[in-house]
């Protein structure tokens, strides 16, 4: 008969998941990507889906980083600071969006961001 016990390890990565989870960081970076799924979405049903990339790419790269601060590879790579990075790829995408939120409203009506006028 085959074992059907799971593995140590991925029990191990689960219960390192949750407690990433229950900390401040991993919530804010949780929070940022279902955000950025939101975005997505809502640009891609828009008059303006062209700004999709940058959702996505925001998206992604907080996926990038909920991984590295979940695996802990922040610890191995040290010389690197990963506050630092984050910081600045949180910065940036704060100010991308509200630009091409400003754009989108400047354009037309507000409600074109959201997908209501697919005229």
């Amino acid at each position: 008969m085959a074992d059907t016990a799971v593995p140590s390890t991925f029990v191990d990565y689960l219960e390192k998941l949750k407690c990433y989870m229950k900390t401040t960081k991993g919530f804010i970076l949780t929070a940022e990507i279902i955000i950025s799924l939101i975005i997505v979405v809502c640009y891609g049903v828009s008059l303006h889906a062209g700004y999709t990339a940058l959702a996505a790419f925001e998206m992604f790269s907080s996926i990038a980083f909920f991984i590295i601060f979940w695996l802990e590879l922040d610890k191995k790579f040290q010389k690197i600071d990963w506050v630092w990075v984050d910081l600045f790829r949180t910065g940036i995408a704060v100010l991308v969006f509200i630009i091409t939120s400003l754009i989108c409203v400047i354009n037309g009506t507000g409600a074109r961001i959201i997908g209501w006028l697919n005229k």
